[in-house]
């Protein structure tokens, strides 16, 4: 099973973005180490005092430098905010630096009314996603040349380089963006750290509305991933200790409580002890998924077989709000050997 990391960069007390984006960078060479397929950063706005991944580009051109091989992208770039030319080109500039290695995955989110007012910088609103169809396929578009010759755009030229063009992966949570990526013949990623319960009807519409891509370097087949919350530790039980951070930075965006990740400690005395381990048998009911999972690498591997399988996805991306670096990286070595990654 292919299995990749996606990563918040996440600030812990004390600590600055700096401090994050080293930890970052180090996970990212760890996972190449361990074996894992891609290494993908998110994008988050106006909450850098707990999540400094804010510009996925500016983070992907570091990690793209400091690995070899690894492909690294975005998870997601929130194609609202943006115009398809300008990401296109960005990450056309990418592959041209690391050739063969880049990932353009494409989202929607709206985040803080503040940074989602600044990020628009004056332009009027427009009910969000209400041309986010559109807005993917300009961006496929530009990135695989496939304009026809009688388009306005068809003579603008992108950075290239001669290994290809960054993969495009349309990335979301409902079955209405699944749908948009089966119609554009481009790979899906659903996060079910978001919205895990509605997992087997977005696979299910992507598969339902999949159609042969136009694009030179788009899909012939449905191609998909499952993004998953998940920590791993040597024990079920101290696996779902550190699944405590997750499930009260959960509980904190709830009740709209942003801040840094909360250590395990603080975690467990929050949410009134510790999780209950998970049970693998949860993957015969997905519409009863959890956001987030845990156990032993045995168990993860189950996990997430089972899920895959349940869903018929090909791939799954991790992501986790372990608070402690050490025992993040540690966690995505146990679920590379529960997964049985080859290290490279």
């Amino acid at each position: 099973m292919d299995c990749s990391i996606v990563d918040i960069a996440p600030v812990r007390n004390g600590e600055t973005a700096t401090d994050a984006y080293e930890d970052t960078i180090a996970l990212a060479q760890r996972a190449e180490e361990l074996g894992y397929s891609r290494f993908w950063v998110a994008e988050h706005h106006g909450l850098a005092n707990a999540i400094a991944s804010t510009t996925p580009e500016v983070l992907i051109a570091r990690l793209a430098a400091e690995t070899e091989s690894i492909r690294v992208g975005s998870g997601t770039v929130l194609l609202n905010h943006y115009s398809p030319f300008k990401v296109a080109e960005t990450f056309a500039s990418l592959d041209a630096l690391a050739p063969g290695r880049i990932d353009l995955g494409l989202g929607r989110a709206t985040g803080m009314p503040a940074a989602d007012r600044a990020l628009r910088s004056g332009v009027p609103h427009q009910q969000s996603g209400a041309d986010h169809a559109a807005k993917i396929e300009e961006t496929a578009r530009h990135v695989y040349g496939g304009f026809p010759d009688d388009h306005p755009y068809s003579d603008v030229v992108l950075p290239r380089s001669a290994d290809g063009v960054p993969e495009v992966w349309v990335l979301g949570s409902s079955p209405s963006s699944a749908e948009i990526a089966g119609k554009l013949g481009l790979p899906y990623a659903f996060a079910a750290f978001i919205r895990p319960t509605v997992a087997t009807q977005a696979m299910e519409r992507y598969r339902a509305a999949f159609e042969a891509s136009e694009f030179d370097g788009g899909r012939e087949e449905p191609h998909s991933m499952l993004a998953v919350n998940a920590a791993c530790a040597s024990t079920d039980h101290e696996a779902a200790r550190l699944r405590a951070s997750s499930e009260a930075a959960y509980q904190r965006m709830a009740r709209g409580a942003f801040g840094p990740p909360p250590t395990v400690e603080e975690a467990i005395e929050e949410i009134g002890g510790v999780p209950e381990p998970t049970s693998p048998s949860i993957v015969e009911t997905p519409e009863n998924w959890p956001r987030a999972i845990s156990g032993s690498p045995e168990t993860i591997g189950a996990l997430f077989e089972g899920m895959t399988d349940a869903v018929g996805a090909e791939e799954v991306v991790v992501q986790n709000l372990i608070e402690d670096p050490a025992d993040r990286i540690r966690s995505h070595e146990l679920i590379a050997d529960g997964v049985g990654l080859e290290a490279r």
